[in-house]
C-alpha cells in the first residue's frame, strides 16, 4: 500500500480504534480527537477542538514551569507517559477512570510541536475493584462486632457484654426500642458462644395466637386439637443442645409464661395433649421493647418469670444517644446496598450526612437503613444529597437551618479557599480536594461555578 493511500485511510483507522485519542499543540490546545474520545468524555469534537486539554480535568496532570517562567504540563519535560492510571471528568460531571499513554510529537528538525495521548476507559474495572475493596472492608470492619456497627463507648460496652454472655449458659434478655438491633445481638450471642455448632431457633411471641404459640414452642401429639393429624415436636425440641430466641417476650400469654417458667427451672417440656416430660438442654435468649417491670406491676407478666429471664440483661441504646455512630452506620448501609445494586453512586455528601446527624431517629437503626435504601432509589447523581433523603429527614426546616449553619461558607471565602488550594496543588484537582476536605466532584463543580481558569491561577 502506498504512503499516499495510508494517509487517505488514516482518519478511518483512528476513528475505528476503541481507545480515545487526542493530539495537542505545544500550548496544550486540542487540535484533533477521534470518535472514541467523544464517547468516553461526553464532549463533542466541536467542544474540544481549540480548547485547552485541561477541559478534561485529569487528576494526573502536573504543572511545571518552563524556561520562560510559564507553567505547563510536565509531559513536555519528561517526554512520555506510559500506562498511567488517572481520572477524568466527563461533560456531565461524572468521573471516569482511564489508562493513559502519551508521547511528544516532533517535526522533521526534531523540534517539539505537540503531544499525542491515548486513553483506555477502565471505569468498569475500577468500579469492580472498589466494590471488592468495600466488601472486604465490610467483612473486616473494626468498628463493629459480629455485623453490629458501632464505635461509641456505649456500643463497645455492649460488645463486651455480648462476649461475656456468650460464655455463659444463663438466660439473656435483650432490651431496647424497636429498630435498635436486638435480634442481631441475640445472633451474636449464639455465634460467639459454646453452642454455636448447635441449632439456633427463633420465634416471635407476638405473631401467634395463644394455642398456636404453645404448639410451636412445645409441640403437640396426634389428636391434641382439631387439625392435629400427627405428632409434632416444638421449637424447644428442635433447639436441643443450642439456643432458642424468644422475641417480643412481653407479649407472651400468662398461661404460656407458666410453662416457660417450668422449662427454665426444670429443663423439661410437655407437648400439647400429653403429660409426659421431655428433657431439653436449651439456653434461652429473650428480647422485648416493652418495660417488663411495668408489666409485672400491672399483673400482665409474672414476676417469677421476670426474675428468671432477667439474669443477664443487655440494654441497647437508641440511635439518638449514639450520634457519633451514624456516619459509620450510614456508610456501612451504603456500601452494602451498592454491592448488591452495582449503582454508580459514589457516596453520601457532607450536606446529606449533616441532615442524618440532626435527625432524631424514632425508628433507630432500622429507620436509618431504610433512609439509605430510599436515597439509592431517589438519587441519580454522583453523591447522595439532602433532597434524596426521605421527607421526614430532609423536610425538617429546623434541622435544615442548623445543618446549613454547620457547613455553609460565604461564596467569596469559598472561592478564595479553592484558588489557594489549586495554587498549592499546582492545579491538581484531586490534591486540592484533599486539602479542602471535599470530594473531587465538589472541586470540579466549584471551578465551574466560579468560572476559575486553572492556568491563570497557577501562573
Amino acid at each position: 500500500m502506498l504512503e499516499k493511500d495510508l494517509n487517505n485511510y488514516w482518519k478511518t483507522v483512528v476513528n475505528t480504534i476503541q481507545d480515545g485519542l487526542m493530539v495537542v499543540d505545544r500550548a496544550g490546545i486540542i487540535v484533533s480527537v477521534n470518535r472514541a474520545l467523544e464517547t468516553i468524555t461526553g464532549y463533542s469534537r466541536k467542544d474540544m477542538i481549540g480548547t485547552p486539554c485541561t477541559i478534561l480535568h485529569c487528576d494526573a496532570c502536573q504543572a511545571v514551569r518552563d524556561s520562560r517562567g510559564e507553567h505547563w504540563c510536565a509531559l513536555f519535560r519528561t517526554g512520555r507517559l506510559k500506562m498511567r492510571r488517572c481520572a477524568l471528568m466527563r461533560k456531565d460531571g461524572r468521573e471516569i477512570h482511564v489508562l493513559k499513554n502519551a508521547s511528544l510529537l516532533h517535526d522533521s528538525g526534531g523540534e517539539t510541536i505537540g503531544a499525542v495521548e491515548t486513553l483506555t476507559d477502565i471505569t468498569e474495572i475500577v468500579q469492580k475493584d472498589h466494590q471488592i475493596d468495600a466488601f472486604q472492608r465490610y467483612l473486616r470492619s473494626e468498628d463493629g462486632f459480629q455485623g453490629i456497627i458501632g464505635a461509641s463507648g456505649s456500643m463497645q460496652r455492649i460488645f463486651t457484654l455480648i462476649q461475656n454472655a456468650a460464655q455463659s449458659d444463663a438466660p439473656v434478655i435483650v432490651l431496647g426500642e424497636s429498630g435498635t438491633g436486638k435480634e442481631m445481638v441475640a445472633n451474636a450471642i449464639h455465634e460467639t458462644g459454646a453452642r454455636k455448632t448447635k441449632p439456633y431457633v427463633k420465634i416471635n411471641c407476638a405473631v401467634l395466637s395463644e394455642s398456636l404459640l404453645e404448639s410451636e414452642l412445645f409441640g403437640h401429639v396426634k389428636g391434641a386439637y382439631t387439625g392435629a393429624y400427627r405428632s409434632r415436636e416444638g421449637r424447644f425440641e428442635s433447639a436441643r443442645g443450642g439456643d432458642i430466641f424468644l422475641d417480643e417476650i412481653g407479649d407472651l400469654p400468662l398461661s404460656t409464661q407458666v410453662k416457660l417458667l417450668r422449662v427454665l427451672e426444670e429443663k423439661v417440656i410437655e407437648r400439647v395433649g400429653d403429660n409426659r416430660p421431655i428433657p431439653v438442654d436449651v439456653r434461652i435468649i429473650t428480647a422485648t421493647n416493652k418495660d417488663l417491670k411495668s408489666l409485672v406491676d400491672k399483673g400482665s407478666f409474672r414476676d417469677d418469670l421476670y426474675f428468671r429471664i432477667n439474669v443477664i440483661p443487655i440494654r441497647l441504646p437508641p440511635l439518638r444517644d449514639r450520634i457519633d455512630d451514624i456516619p459509620l452506620l450510614a456508610n456501612a448501609f451504603f456500601e452494602k446496598r451498592q454491592l448488591k445494586s452495582g449503582n454508580p453512586i459514589r457516596g453520601i455528601s457532607e450536606e446529606a450526612m449533616s441532615f442524618l446527624m440532626m435527625h432524631k431517629w424514632p425508628g433507630n437503626v432500622r429507620e436509618l437503613r431504610s433512609a439509605i435504601e430510599y436515597a439509592f432509589v431517589a438519587c441519580h447523581e454522583p453523591l447522595i444529597q439532602p433532597t434524596h433523603l426521605p421527607q421526614s429527614i430532609c423536610g425538617d426546616a429546623e434541622s435544615r437551618r442548623m445543618s446549613k449553619a454547620s457547613w455553609a461558607v460565604p461564596a467569596d471565602s469559598q472561592k478564595q479557599e479553592l484558588i489557594e488550594a489549586l495554587k498549592k496543588s499546582s492545579g491538581n484537582q484531586a490534591e486540592a480536594a484533599r486539602l479542602l476536605g471535599v470530594s473531587r466532584v465538589t472541586v470540579w463543580n466549584r471551578i465551574k461555578k466560579y468560572k476559575i481558569d486553572i492556568r491563570r491561577v497557577i501562573l
